[in-house]
């Protein structure tokens, strides 16, 4: 059995999960509700305070459609309770983020500025203080959603391996590169 796939998923007070016979699973809870279809093989039973994902087989796609939809369930049921929160560095002299409502404006060296418009489960703020580098919290109960909106921001300057300029979450650390040496190039 799959060690992630064959462990039950806890339900925190406050959160509900229904599954539809169509297998399409509803987790609502205080921070939103949020809808996944499940594959017609796997079976997903709800207890009173837990719920279980069970396999027909041992087929090998059943094997990995197991481990998936527990975690994809799992990740639903985080993030209706608690959220989940993404922290984006911005380093660069001039780089910075400000926000407005739902959408970002990013100052990232170019000629112009970009602008992002976040969607309506998404929550920034946007912080500069003295000395350090700005920085860009997003909030979200949708980890998946979250997770393709950091990479949309990040694709517009990823961090250069060289200074390190760009923007990089704040947890990351990077590979930097050396560069040209001026005394071995003089010989």
């Amino acid at each position: 059995m799959s060690r992630i796939g064959k462990a039950p998923i806890n339900l925190p007070k406050g959160v509900t999960v229904t599954v539809a016979p169509n297998n399409l699973v509803t987790v609502k809870g205080p921070k939103g509700e949020l809808n996944r279809m499940v594959d017609p093989d796997i079976t997903v039973r709800v207890d009173t305070d837990h719920i279980l994902v069970e396999r027909p087989t041992d087929q090998k796609r059943h094997r990995a459609l197991h481990g998936l939809y527990r975690a994809l369930i799992n990740n639903m049921v985080v993030g209706v309770s608690e959220g989940f929160k993404t922290t984006m560095e911005i380093v660069g002299v001039g780089y910075r983020a400000t926000v407005n409502g739902q959408i970002i404006d990013l100052a990232l060296g170019f000629s112009h500025n970009l602008f992002l418009e976040l969607p309506k489960e998404v929550k920034a703020t946007a912080t500069a203080e003295k000395g350090k580098n700005p920085t860009l919290t997003l909030e979200s109960h949708d980890k998946e959603l979250l997770g393709m909106v950091c990479s949309k921001i990040r694709s517009y300057r990823k961090p250069e391996p060289y200074k390190g300029k760009g923007i990089k979450f704040q947890d990351e650390i990077l590979r930097r590169k050396a560069g040209k040496s001026a005394a071995s190039a003089k010989k």
